[in-house]
């Protein structure tokens, strides 16, 4: 299933820096960047639960928020793209 993960982390202070590259980083680990703080992730159920554990441990829940939007199986005629950067299919196979 296709998921968009996105995420505000409070850089106020050094420590929300670092949580903010550890979130980022977790979500490289499963999906695309689409946006600075938006990923689409195409996941298994058992992959989104374990995406979704390693970010809430990493959050600090009162100054930092998380949005997963459960996009489904059926999700191509879901997304529309406008401008500048190009389109991907999540299916295709990712470089790391």
């Amino acid at each position: 299933m296709l998921v968009l993960i996105t995420y505000d982390v409070n850089t106020e202070d050094a420590k929300g820096s670092k949580r903010l590259r550890k979130v980022a980083k977790i979500c490289v680990n499963y999906g695309q960047r689409v946006q600075n703080s938006v990923f689409e992730c195409l996941l298994s159920p058992a992959e989104l639960c374990i995406v979704k554990s390693q970010l809430l441990a990493v959050m600090d829940v009162k100054k930092d928020s998380l949005r997963i939007y459960h996009l489904g199986n059926n999700y191509k005629n879901r997304i529309e793209h406008y401008g500048a950067k190009q389109t991907y299919s999540p299916e295709d196979l990712m470089a790391f």
